[in-house]
């Protein structure tokens, strides 16, 4: 008895007429599969779930930033400055339009269009990079006038920053890597990972928007 087998990611096709994603070694081939296939890579339903955890990590902190607003009288508490609000969300509103040539990126790889690819991604990556190194600086700058141990308040902000640092942080990295292993050319396989890798920074990007905005709102209540 011979069971026929289907690969839902190219439409329910039989199995063995399927294409295979191990096939595509070079750009032209990979833009080919690319085109056929009209279901979603394995690897961005993992990034779905990596972001779906994320989301619930960040929005327990958020809530508690908020659970800690409400309940006090003075926030900030009486001695420590209200956080900036200008620059802070200038630099998340740019950190945002990488949204743009990440997705660039993704869409110039899917057509093959290798060059293109690499240069988006690496101008992408630069204003990541320059908004990283900028908020660690501030970052460690305000550590050094009040700690983080110092009451609540510097507890839950410094907590939650922090970990938007480490998403954004953990995003570099995967497009630093992404960029090493389009050095050496194109594969399906790492199509695959620039497509999971936007959507990481979709997520990142519009996180820290409402991180900053979150910790930049004091005079809301």
């Amino acid at each position: 008895m011979t069971v026929d087998l289907r690969d839902e990611l190219f439409g329910g096709r039989r199995e063995r007429d399927a294409p295979r994603t191990t096939e595509a070694r070079n750009a032209r081939e990979v833009a080919t599969l690319a085109a056929a296939r009209i279901g979603r890579p394995s690897g961005w339903w993992g990034m779905l779930m990596l972001i779906a955890s994320e989301t619930v990590l960040m929005g327990s902190l958020i809530a508690t930033y908020w659970y800690l607003r409400l309940r006090a009288t003075h926030w900030p508490p009486p001695g420590i400055p209200e956080p900036r609000v200008v620059v802070p969300m200038v630099l998340a509103g740019v950190l945002l339009t990488t949204s743009v040539p990440m997705q660039l990126a993704s869409r110039a790889l899917r057509a093959g269009r290798l060059r293109a690819g690499r240069l988006l991604l690496l101008a992408a990556l630069t204003v990541q990079t320059g908004y990283l190194v900028y908020e660690i600086r501030d970052y460690a700058s305000e550590l050094g006038r009040f700690s983080i141990r110092h009451d609540a308040y510097t507890s839950i902000y410094y907590t939650l920053l922090g970990a938007d640092h480490g998403h954004v942080a953990l995003g570099i990295l995967f497009n630093a890597w992404l960029l090493l292993k389009l050095a050496r050319g194109l594969t399906m396989y790492r199509l695959n990972a620039a497509v999971a890798i936007t959507w990481y920074w979709h997520f990142a990007n519009i996180l820290t928007v409402i991180v900053i905005g979150v910790l930049t709102s004091v005079n809301v209540v």
